[in-house]
């Protein structure tokens, strides 16, 4: 029998955030790799034999959301 050792995480803490780095400062190349990588995983979802539109569409609108996001870290930067 294996025994299972529950540990309680202190009240005060709270578990990190995954996008918690990025909330900090924008950076141009994450920017860029996020719409890079959505809009391949949209050309995937669309490549499929049951072609996944919804989810296309989904990653179409981060690939913006990330263009966008880059577009204002140009910007501040010029």
């Amino acid at each position: 029998m294996t025994a299972l050792h529950l540990v309680a995480r202190p009240s005060g803490t709270t578990p990190p955030s995954p996008q918690g780095a990025r909330l900090a400062a924008p950076d141009p190349l994450q920017a860029f790799a996020d719409a890079s990588n959505a809009l391949a995983m949209a050309a995937y979802y669309l490549r499929q034999p049951a072609a996944n539109v919804p989810g296309a569409t989904r990653k179409a609108g981060q690939a913006l959301a990330a263009l966008r996001a880059l577009d204002q870290c140009m910007a501040g930067e010029g």
